[in-house]
């Protein structure tokens, strides 16, 4: 069943370094995006188990600029996929294919400190608290591309990883 598409895809190269919109990026099993800081185990959050991938939904973005007045340009959120037409937060325990990947959600991504330092936009963090995109292992590598779907898959429980 398909709930979602991907709008955008964003990597990193290093910690705090400008995203870069790509069109088709390589998702590896337990290590992340192909030339992103995660894959390199050197962003801010490298150490915590389940963050080979960060999405985040355009309906949020659209929902921040509107209610608080804060537009967020493409990528600077930090989250690597933005989606449209999939609840992420629904995603947590849930398996799910994104193009050829198939993952599963291991928490939402709260907003942190360093992202409203980095973007030095007060009211981002709170802006984005409980809506700020999902975590999730890459479970199955594979290529992702912009406009893929995203299917919900079973929660992660009913098979053996």
């Amino acid at each position: 069943m398909t709930s979602g598409r991907i709008r955008a895809i964003h990597i990193a190269p290093e910690q705090g370094a400008p995203p870069e919109s790509r069109a088709r990026v390589k998702a590896v099993a337990d290590a992340g995006l192909e030339g992103d800081r995660y894959f390199h185990s050197s962003g801010t959050f490298a150490d915590r188990e389940g963050s080979d991938l960060t999405l985040i939904e355009s309906e949020v973005l659209e929902a921040v600029e509107r209610d608080c007045d804060l537009a967020l340009e493409p990528g600077v959120h930090r989250r690597n996929v933005t989606t449209q037409g999939v609840a992420l937060n629904h995603l947590v325990d849930r398996r799910f294919r994104i193009g050829e990947a198939v993952c599963v959600g291991t928490e939402r991504c709260e907003p942190c400190s360093y992202l409203e330092s980095h973007l030095e936009q007060r009211g981002v963090r709170e802006a984005l608290v409980h809506r700020g995109g999902l975590r999730a292992r890459i479970l199955e590598g594979g290529v992702i591309e912009m406009g893929d779907p995203i299917d919900v898959l079973e929660p992660s429980g009913q098979q053996d990883e």
